[in-house]
């Protein structure tokens, strides 16, 4: 694992980035949560990369709030532009 950012997945709506920080925080030091407000998932960037390789191994299957986990390592955000060319006249 190259990172320290996890996207977690299949969250339930009603999770907050306190209850999420709260979890991983069994693993290490979490450094930012970011929970997408009602779609299910976030990210939680932990402090070193083997505490979120431990994080991962640890959660990822395991059930939270009556959901089961899907963690992997976050990839980066995709770049959005849009040239002259792409638009639509």
């Amino acid at each position: 694992m190259q990172g320290k950012k996890l996207y977690v997945g299949n969250l339930k709506y009603s999770v907050t980035d306190e209850q999420l920080k709260e979890l991983f925080a069994n693993y290490g030091e979490v450094v930012s949560v970011n929970v997408i407000e009602g779609r299910g998932f976030g990210f939680v960037e932990m402090a070193s990369e083997q505490e979120a390789q431990d994080a991962k191994d640890s959660l990822d299957g395991k059930e939270f709030e009556g959901r089961t986990l899907r963690i992997n390592e976050a990839r980066p955000p995709k770049k959005r532009f849009r040239s002259d060319f792409d638009r639509r006249y």
